[in-house]
């Protein structure tokens, strides 16, 4: 991956600014924000319950 440098990053905020304008910009990341963190929370939830559910996957099946 390559790093991002201070003059690529002026560059990505220069054009982010054109595009959103001054006052869209700060509604732009912040939704861009909340965006991630669901994303986030999201695999921390399908971590948890694949760990939950492992268990149950390996124990005995129930007789009849």
């Amino acid at each position: 991956m390559p790093n991002i440098g201070l003059a690529e990053l002026a560059v990505i905020l220069a054009v982010a600014l054109l595009i959103f304008g001054s006052k869209r910009l700060p509604e732009a990341a912040r939704g861009i924000g909340r965006s991630l963190n669901a994303f986030k929370d999201g695999l921390k939830d399908i971590s948890s319950g694949k760990e939950e559910i492992q268990p149950e996957a390996t124990a005995d099946p129930p007789k009849k």
